[in-house]
């Protein structure tokens, strides 16, 4: 199996993403624009507060990945660590906006899967239904959750645009008309692949596993592979001034990366211990997410019409799916050598974003962290 080059010492994730007191900055730049957003929606009527209440109990929860990758992009290209540094300043709220942005998609996201928990908690939709019905109020109360997290998630990616205007705004124009351009480029590679996703499991499938490989492949490049890491990197470089040539450079790398990324929360939503995931297991399953997991798996299957077979697309989409049957269905998935396939082609992909980091002209600390970071990105648990 090939690997991703060796590190020295454990890897600790939390404490990358608390170097130069990161972490800390970019929570406190999303409360304070939270802060701003719950006294203008109090101010309109105080019936909404919750609905900003339930965006803060979200975006408390996230790994900041995101946000760490463009800060230490951003310094790798030769961007300040000083604290009251206009570029550092600036990129430190880009990365609190990459962050409103991703719990917009995680919003919209949730209710087009039916996802019941997200960050170890019930998600927007079903929480808001389960006050509805509590309270009694008229009306279906999935309807009414559903729609609530719709507009909460339009509220939340609004928060974003207005905190990537405000960070963006004291720097030279140049600099900050590149990099709203990609940030605005990945908002619309994010949705056109939430429209991939959503096509593909209308799509038939099963007839053909290369081609649903492939296609499994493509969703997720364009749905998470660039926000998750290529964007955020390149939006790094750009607002230390590097320029159009040093962005593309680092998004290069950025590419297989967020592709291994994206695939190591496909094996966790199949195989992920629920106690650090947040989610329960099995719980891709039950949302009938077609992945290259399951592709790879379906092509590997000796028997196309067998019982492993069948056991496995009888088990995508059942929202019933017990412990006992997801466990089932990992047996079929490990004894077809897809999870082995799929293990290795995350490392050629690290593999290769590695070796295209080594080629970037990148300076310290930042080549060091960002090299740890695509090592925390691919190998962990959550």
């Amino acid at each position: 199996m090939s690997v991703s080059p060796a590190r020295t010492g454990a890897l600790n994730p939390a404490a990358l993403l608390d170097t130069e007191n990161l972490r800390a900055d970019v929570d406190a730049a999303v409360t304070a624009h939270l802060g701003g957003l719950a006294a203008e929606v109090g101010a309109i009527s105080p019936s909404a507060e919750a609905i900003v209440e339930e965006a803060a109990g979200l975006l408390m929860g996230g790994k900041r990945l995101r946000a760490a990758f463009c800060y230490w992009s951003f310094r790798a290209h030769g961007g300040s660590a000083d604290p009251t540094d206009v570029a550092r300043i600036a990129t430190v709220r880009v990365g609190a906006a990459l962050e409103l942005f991703q719990a917009a998609a995680l919003l919209h996201d949730d209710v087009m899967d039916n996802s019941d928990t997200r960050r170890g908690r019930p998600t927007t939709h079903r929480a808001f239904a389960a006050r509805h019905a509590s309270a009694g109020w008229s009306g279906e109360p999935v309807r009414f959750g559903d729609a609530t997290a719709i507009l909460l998630g339009d509220l939340v990616l609004l928060a974003a645009q207005r905190e990537l205007s405000a960070a963006l705004a004291p720097l030279p124009a140049d600099v900050a008309e590149a990099a709203r351009a990609r940030f605005d480029t990945m908002q619309s590679e994010v949705v056109v692949g939430q429209y991939l996703d959503v096509l593909v499991q209308a799509e038939p499938w099963g007839d053909d596993p290369a081609s649903d490989e492939e296609r499994a492949r493509k969703v997720l490049r364009a749905k998470s592979a660039s926000y998750s890491v290529a964007a955020p990197l390149a939006l790094g470089a750009l607002l230390a001034g590097r320029g159009a040539r040093a962005a593309a450079e680092i998004e290069a790398a950025g590419l297989p990366l967020g592709e291994a990324f994206q695939l190591r929360d496909d094996v966790l939503g199949v195989f992920g211990d629920p106690a650090v995931t947040g989610k329960p297991a099995g719980d891709d399953l039950r949302e009938g997410k077609r992945t290259v997991v399951v592709a790879r798996t379906l092509a590997l299957l000796p028997d196309p019409d067998g019982s492993d077979a069948a056991t496995l697309t009888a088990a995508l989409g059942d929202p019933r799916l017990s412990e006992e049957d997801v466990t089932r269905v990992r047996e079929v998935i490990v004894g077809s050598g897809a999870l082995d396939a799929v293990e290795h082609l995350i490392d050629d992909l690290a593999v290769r974003a590695h070796a295209l980091l080594d080629l970037a002209d990148l300076s310290e600390p930042g080549r060091s962290v960002l090299t740890d970071l695509a090592h925390a990105a691919v190998d962990r648990a959550a």
